[in-house]
């Protein structure tokens, strides 16, 4: 399969993709001049080209109740056993995010809980799953940078 090119019309829908994934294709259609059976067609060779893997949604977790972030490295008895512990990560609903790393942790994962008492118990969970021979926990005091655009435009200056 030829490698998938995009032009600046491509860079200017994922970029309103990316701010909002609920736009409708006629409002960007509009916003760039083309018909949205155009945009249509570009979402779709965009995502038939494996570029755009479906569209995701953004909860705001403080206003569910679940402000509290902390990241968890998590060191294992044996490198052997990450797929184990990572099946057992995967139960905790609380754990959003797990990476298996090189550097000091095996595993690094990201954990949403209500308060510190919260945090606590799921850290305890962490701890208590078979293999994990300790934690060492980071709890953020703010998310500063979450900026999907900066990547993508940097990429598109490279292509």
């Amino acid at each position: 399969m030829a490698k998938f090119r995009l032009d600046e019309t491509d860079h200017q829908i994922l970029d309103m993709l990316i701010e909002n994934t609920r736009t409708p294709f006629t409002d960007i259609a509009k916003k760039l001049m083309i018909s949205a059976g155009t945009v249509h067609v570009r979402v779709k060779k965009m995502e038939e080209a494996g570029i755009i893997l479906g569209s995701s949604l953004t909860l705001n977790y403080q206003k569910l109740g679940y402000a509290f972030i902390a990241y968890v490295g998590i060191f294992l008895q044996n490198t052997s056993q990450t797929k184990f512990v990572l099946e057992r990560i995967n139960e905790i609903p609380f754990v959003t995010v797990a990476h298996v790393t090189t550097g000091k942790f095996n595993v690094f994962a990201k954990i949403r809980a209500k308060d510190t008492q919260h945090a606590k118990e799921v850290i305890f969970q962490l701890d208590d799953i078979e293999g994990v021979y300790r934690t060492e926990t980071m709890i953020s005091l703010e998310e500063s940078i979450n900026d999907k655009k900066r990547l993508m435009h940097s990429i598109f200056k490279e292509l």
